[in-house]
């Protein structure tokens, strides 16, 4: 029984911190939450409890933020990343993962040491490279369930507020995980236990949401284009670790 409530107990509290994470920047509770809760639960339980969590985050600052939400990037996005998925599916299965984690991680975190390191971020006034990010983001999804960087990448070059930042990739992550959860559904890994350890975070779930955003206010925008680089070669380290047999190979 101690051993149930200690695990139940972090569960909830790597939710908190991905959801925290998720809610303040706009991305990264999935490189946060995923690997730590399949250290404490099996893999078919911490994935879909995740997803659900994903769908709750991007609702909860979706109802409030709509408003600043880029709806044509956001259409964009998701189509391209359609067409992005089975590549990232034969990437999988044709390519050993080490190796492509490792070459995903130099590139995601050479650019973004790159663009700290620029005088002036480029930006671009339109939507013409937003297939590209998409389909990259549709690739990543398909073989890692890692679709963050490349939009985080361009949203952080279309030149738009932090508020419109952060909207706009809720507005791409909800329909996106609920898809996913679908296909969790449909393999029937959406069980009793998901559920459970979900309602029972989800009070942890929503103050974390809310210090969120606070937090993200609280950010003037140069500093939190900074944090969101950093978080990105974060992000491009952990891939390299996980390619090197560490933290969640």
């Amino acid at each position: 029984m101690l051993r149930e409530q200690g695990a139940t107990l972090l569960v909830i509290l790597i939710l908190f911190a991905g959801t925290l994470v998720r809610s303040a920047l706009g991305f990264g509770e999935a490189l946060i939450a995923v690997p730590l809760l399949a250290l404490v639960l099996p893999v078919e339980v911490a994935a879909p409890t995740a997803v659900l969590v994903s769908i709750t985050i991007a609702l909860v600052i979706f109802a409030q933020e709509w408003r600043s939400v880029h709806y044509r990037s956001a259409g964009w996005l998701l189509l391209s990343t359609l067409f992005g998925i089975p590549a990232g599916l034969y990437l999988l299965k044709a390519f050993p993962a080490p190796v492509v984690k490792a070459i995903l991680g130099v590139v995601i975190a050479g650019f973004s040491l790159y663009s700290l390191r620029a005088r002036r971020r480029v930006e671009w006034k339109d939507d013409r490279f937003a297939w590209v990010f998409g389909w990259a983001a549709g690739v990543l999804g398909g073989a890692y369930g890692m679709n963050g960087p490349p939009l985080v990448i361009y949203g952080a070059h279309r030149g738009w507020t932090p508020e419109r930042f952060r909207a706009t990739l809720q507005a791409y992550f909800l329909p996106a995980s609920i898809a996913g959860m679908g296909g969790y559904w449909a393999a029937g890994l959406w069980t009793a236990a998901v559920n459970r350890y979900y309602l029972i975070s989800l009070p942890a779930v929503f103050g974390a949401i809310f210090l969120g955003r606070y937090l993200h206010r609280r950010l003037p925008a140069e500093r939190f284009f900074l944090v969101v680089y950093v978080s990105l070669m974060a992000i491009g380290g952990v891939l390299v670790f996980q390619a090197a047999g560490g933290w969640g190979g």
